[in-house]
């Protein structure tokens, strides 16, 4: 895992209905990412917040979405923004709502496509995010990205996504809570979540290390999304789409603990963090928390031991 970090600040807003994600970037400083990531014998370049640039109107056949125009224009700058960071080291998105992922993950695609590797997306969320601006009824473009990211069809406003990432390589983990349009829609692109009734069931370490060694066989490189309502809401109630049943403290450093030590992340979004609906900033220092153990912070070192 490259340890150079590059912080790029996505202030992104217009994905979904609740106002105040356009705060996180500025939450992840105050909580410390910078300085817990320097401790780790990271170095950090933080970039700053991107800005958006001169808007090009776009429209939608379906009435129900809104801030379309300004959702394109952040599609476009991130992707760019990321593209440069892929370049330069590891990068960190830190957002914004989830929407962001439109542009973040465009660029990376693009990275890897010049570097003839594959793409692999972890999706940590909620929800699948698998509704086309055709699609949803809520018109929150928040629940998009994935689908764009799978090359689906109804992205006429957007830029085509540069290498669309097949439905083999990537996984939607800890999902519950899909709605009906989703649920065909993946059926039909032969996804299946990883659910929180699978996780319960079989635990969280064997469905996310089937998903890395498929990764590690490909040399490919590994995009980690991490939407605050992948937690539980108990733990981590910033956030405008709070879902009941989701990964606990220890259930989530495990993940991020097992993709340190697979070595294969090379990139991560820290989304949809609301400082307006947090409490003294818990949900902030949590995420930089996980942040700090997928950069491989450890309670101790573990040593393998024969039986």
């Amino acid at each position: 895992m490259n340890h150079h970090c590059i912080l790029v600040g996505s202030p992104v807003d217009s994905g979904q209905s609740n106002p105040g994600c356009l705060m996180g970037p500025a939450s992840y400083r105050v909580a410390g990412l910078a300085s817990t990531l320097e401790e780790l014998g990271c170095t950090v370049d933080d970039r700053g917040d991107v800005a958006l640039r001169a808007l090009d109107v776009a429209s939608s056949a379906n009435p129900a979405v809104h801030h379309l125009t300004e959702t394109v224009a952040w599609t476009k700058a991130l992707a760019g923004a990321a593209e440069e960071a892929m370049n330069a080291g590891f990068p960190v998105f830190l957002g914004g709502d989830h929407s962001l992922s439109l542009g973040t993950v465009a660029g990376v695609a693009a990275h890897a496509k010049k570097q003839a590797r594959p793409l692999f997306v972890l999706w940590l969320d909620a929800h699948s995010d698998f509704h086309t601006p055709m699609t949803t009824r809520s018109g929150n473009l928040h629940g998009t990205p994935m689908a764009y990211i799978a090359g689906l069809d109804g992205f006429d406003a957007f830029p085509p996504f540069p290498d669309p990432v097949p439905t083999d390589r990537i996984c939607l983990f800890g999902i519950r809570s899909v709605d009906t349009d989703e649920r065909s829609a993946l059926r039909a692109n032969g996804i299946t979540p990883v659910d929180m009734r699978e996780l319960d069931e079989r635990g969280f370490v064997a469905p996310l290390s089937g998903f890395l060694d498929q990764v590690r066989a490909a040399n490919g490189l590994l995009h980690v999304s991490l939407d605050v309502d992948f937690l539980d809401p108990s733990i981590a109630p910033a956030v405008g789409t709070t879902v009941p049943g989701g990964a606990t403290f220890r259930e989530a450093h495990l993940v991020m603990e097992l993709l340190h030590e697979s070595g294969l992340v090379s990139s991560l979004d820290l989304v949809e963090l609301n400082p307006f609906l947090d409490e003294r900033g818990r949900t902030a220092r949590l995420m930089v928390d996980l942040t700090a153990s997928l950069m491989g912070r450890k309670v101790f070192d573990r040593v393998n031991r024969s039986i």
